[in-house]
């Protein structure tokens, strides 16, 4: 089969042939029908995350399922299936308190999932892999959709959707009539945007650098908008919240000076929760003393705190309903051949998703 091949870091994709296994023991094979360009692909593209080349990345796919491994129950081949980077055990202590999204498991990505032609390893880039006509992944990453479901936009509940609305709904736990600001208005942003209002928050302030995407949050649910370089964002924020400060704060980007102001931002009693993703390495500040007498709450969320076979069709019920926008959240379609000019566009920093729809 084909896949877009990471030879080097920062250099283009090369697509290639690879050789996928077929499904092991609690596995299943899915043939790719989109793959979604997630901040989280470049990041790893660009190396600031370890891992080893050469990769294949991609990690929000969604597909049909072609063969089945021994153990699987559940699936059948042709079923229309969204493919997540979360793989549970079930046996470990995070899998057994309902907490898949930190199973402790650990997996080798150079286990041979992928070869070249030549027999050479290639990682399997966060236990997925996307970037190609097939993947080979764990039943637990899995979770069926309707056929209705547009494969592009199943594609989208992967990754962005679930840890942007998942940090609001299932990690904060944002209650009806509270005040909510959103710091970064990108893809996952968006998404936070979208959980706060599904959660029942009375205010939500997204704050970002560009007009553009903070008109766009205005469509997803913000009630107010604030340029994140305007003098006394603080100030802004309070006024907004009855001189209070917001009930929850989501930094949704990877930027340290974004996450060194957010605590500033809440309200004394409030949550500040880390969803961006920084590179390796990067630290910043907190006054614990502050953070005591405030009595606040400083959090991380990883992948929205989801429950693959939970949340995805709860998602999915919320798009029927018109309560969750998707095909919004697709700033262009492009066909695998043209991956790298839709990773081009991604790193631009103006699209929200960037899908790759592969040939029937």
């Amino acid at each position: 089969m084909k896949a877009a091949v990471c030879r080097a870091f920062g250099a283009p994709l090369v697509i290639e042939d690879v050789v996928l296994r077929p499904p092991e023991m609690g596995e299943v094979q899915v043939r790719v029908g989109a793959v979604a360009i997630c901040h989280s692909d470049l990041g790893y593209l660009d190396g600031n995350w370890h891992s080893d080349l050469p990769a294949v990345y991609g990690h929000e796919v969604a597909g049909r399922v072609e063969a089945l491994g021994d153990g699987v129950i559940g699936y059948a081949v042709g079923d229309p299936v969204v493919v997540t980077m979360i793989r549970a055990c079930g046996q470990c202590r995070p899998c057994v308190q309902g907490k898949p999204f930190l199973c402790g498991a650990r997996v080798d990505r150079r286990r041979g999932v992928l070869t070249t032609a030549a027999g050479e390893v290639v990682e399997q880039g966060l236990d997925t892999a996307g970037f190609a006509e097939a993947v080979t992944v764990h039943v637990s990453q899995i979770a069926k959709v309707p056929e209705d479901v547009p494969v592009e936009l199943a594609a989208l509940l992967a990754c962005g959707v679930i840890t942007g609305t998942g940090a609001a709904i299932n990690t904060a736990q944002v209650t009806p009539g509270s005040s909510c600001v959103v710091i970064g208005a990108g893809g996952v942003g968006l998404n936070a945007i979208q959980g706060a209002r599904l959660a029942g928050a009375s205010r939500i302030i997204a704050v970002d650098l560009s007009d553009e995407k903070l008109e766009a949050a205005r469509g997803f649910g913000a009630t107010d908008v604030l340029r994140a370089d305007i003098k006394g964002l603080r100030r802004a924020v309070l006024a907004l919240t009855e001189g209070q400060g917001a009930d929850y704060v989501f930094v949704t980007v990877g930027v340290i000076s974004a996450y060194q102001g957010a605590p500033a931002l809440a309200a004394k009693g409030g949550m500040v929760v880390m969803v961006g993703m920084p590179p390796s390495g990067a630290k910043m500040e907190v006054e614990p003393v502050i953070v005591a007498a405030t009595a606040q709450t400083l959090t991380g969320s990883f992948m929205g705190s989801t429950v693959v076979q939970r949340d995805i069709p709860y998602l999915v019920e919320m798009w029927r309903q018109g309560r969750l926008q998707l095909e919004e959240l697709v700033s262009k379609r492009y066909a695998f051949s043209e991956i790298n000019e839709a990773i081009a566009d991604a790193r631009a920093g103006a699209s929200r998703r960037n899908v790759i729809v592969m040939d029937p």
